[in-house]
C-alpha cells in the first residue's frame, strides 16, 4: 500500500514523494514571456518546501498562443538564459521540475499578442472579436511549435514537460465536440478530435528524445453541454499511453463551465468537500495503465493519504494552497498535519492583474487585520 511520502517513478522522473506542484499563471514573468528573478525565488521555495515535483507555470509555445500578461513562454531561444538559471538553482535546492507547453486557442490574449486567436473551428468571441479556424497546414506548424518548445525546456535543464490539454485551452478545444465542429481528419469522433494531441506527442519524443519525460494534463470532463465526456477522456488516455506517455494530471472544466471552472469558489469546509474528480479518478484507474497525478480540491493531508493508499490517485497535485503555503509539504512532513490554509476564494489572482504577480491576498488580509488588533 503507497504512502504519500513514499519515492514515485513516472517514466524516467524518480521522485522523492508523491506531492505535486500543479501549474498555474502567477503573472511574475517578463512582458516578453521571459522568466525572472522573482519567478525563480517562488519555484526554489518549493523545491525548498519538499514537494516532489514542480510543474512551472504555463509557458506559450507560440506568440499568438499566450493566453495573458506576465505569462511564460518557450517560444524563442532568446528566452532559454533565464530557464537556465531557474533550473539550476531548483535542482541545487533538490527539486525536480517540469514544463508546462500550452497554447491559449480561443481565449488568447489578442490585446497582448497583436494577432487573432486561433482554434479548432471559427467561434465568435462577442464584442465583434472572433476566432479563427485552424487550416491543416496551420496545426502542422503548432505540433511543430510544442516540440521545439520541448527542445528549448530539455536544453534549459528541465526534467521533463507538460503538454496542457485542460481548461478550455487549445488542445481542449480541439478535444471537446462542444469547440471542435470539424469535419476532416482533426474532429469527428474522440480519435479524430484527438489527433493533434497524439501528433504532439510523437513529435517531442521524436525532438527531445523517447526518454525524455512527457506529461499530460486533461479535462476529467469539461462540465458543458456537449462538451468532453469521461468517456471520451478515458479513450484519450488509453491512445497516449498507447504512443509512450508517461503520466497524466487530471484536471476539468473549462471557463465556460459555471461553478465548475477549474479553480472553482466553492468553500471547502472539511473532507466531505474535497476531491473534485473523485469518481473520474476511480475509473482511469481501473482502465489505463498510466500513473495518475489528482489535482482538484485536495487540501488535508488525511484526505491525499486515503487517495494514495486507496489507489484511486498515484500523485496528489494541489496549485492555490502552495501559492499561500509554498512549505506546506514540509509542514505536513514534519507532523503538522492540519489542513491548508488556503480558502479557495481565487484572492491570489487577483494582484497578478495589477502587475504584482501572485500571492495569497486573503492572508496578507489576515496579517494586516491581526496588525490592527
Amino acid at each position: 500500500m503507497a504512502a504519500v511520502f513514499d519515492p514515485v517513478s513516472v517514466g524516467k522522473l524518480n521522485l522523492p514523494n508523491r506531492f505535486v506542484r500543479s501549474a498555474t499563471w502567477e503573472g511574475l514573468a517578463g512582458e516578453d514571456g521571459a522568466c525572472t528573478g522573482a519567478l525563480t525565488d517562488l519555484m526554489v521555495r518549493l523545491a525548498e518546501g519538499r514537494v516532489g515535483l514542480i510543474i512551472s507555470s504555463h509557458a506559450y509555445v507560440s506568440p499568438e498562443g499566450q493566453a495573458g500578461p506576465w505569462q511564460l513562454g518557450l517560444h524563442n531561444d532568446d528566452l532559454l538564459p533565464g530557464y537556465r538559471d531557474m533550473n539550476t538553482k531548483v535542482h541545487a535546492a533538490g527539486g525536480t521540475v517540469v514544463a508546462q507547453l500550452a497554447h491559449a486557442g480561443c481565449l488568447a490574449a489578442s490585446h497582448l499578442s497583436g494577432r487573432q486567436p486561433v482554434g479548432p473551428s471559427g467561434l465568435d468571441l462577442g464584442e465583434g472579436k472572433t476566432c479563427r479556424g485552424l487550416e491543416v497546414e496551420d496545426i502542422q506548424k503548432l505540433v511543430w511549435s510544442f516540440a521545439v518548445a520541448a527542445v528549448r525546456a530539455k536544453r534549459t535543464g528541465f526534467d521533463g514537460v507538460q503538454i496542457h490539454a485542460a481548461h478550455g485551452y487549445l488542445l481542449s478545444q480541439f478535444l471537446s465536440p462542444a469547440f471542435n465542429t470539424r469535419q476532416d481528419d482533426y474532429g469527428g469522433d474522440v480519435q479524430g478530435r484527438a489527433r493533434i494531441v497524439l501528433e504532439i506527442l510523437r513529435a517531442i519524443k521524436r525532438e527531445a528524445g523517447t526518454e525524455y519525460p512527457v506529461l499530460i494534463k486533461i479535462n476529467a470532463q469539461d462540465f458543458l453541454t456537449g462538451g468532453l465526456s469521461v468517456e471520451d477522456m478515458l479513450v484519450v488516455c488509453k491512445l497516449l499511453a498507447d504512443e509512450g506517455l508517461d503520466g497524466v494530471e487530471m484536471s476539468g472544466g473549462t471557463p465556460r463551465s459555471g461553478k465548475y471552472i477549474p479553480s472553482r469558489k466553492d468553500p471547502i469546509k472539511g473532507p466531505e468537500d474535497e476531491v473534485y474528480y473523485a469518481e473520474e479518478a476511480k475509473r482511469f484507474k481501473r482502465e489505463i495503465g498510466l500513473p495518475l497525478i489528482l489535482v482538484g480540491g485536495i487540501r488535508s493531508i488525511e484526505v491525499a493519504e486515503g487517495l494514495v493508499a486507496d489507489g484511486d490517485a498515484d500523485l496528489i497535485a494541489m496549485a492555490r494552497p502552495l501559492i499561500r503555503e509554498p512549505d506546506l509539504i514540509k509542514r505536513w512532513q514534519a507532523g503538522d498535519r492540519s489542513p491548508a490554509a488556503c480558502k479557495s476564494d481565487n484572492q491570489c489572482f487577483k494582484p497578478i492583474l495589477n502587475g504584482e504577480g501572485i500571492y495569497c491576498l486573503t492572508a496578507e488580509k489576515e496579517k494586516q487585520k491581526a496588525a490592527r488588533v
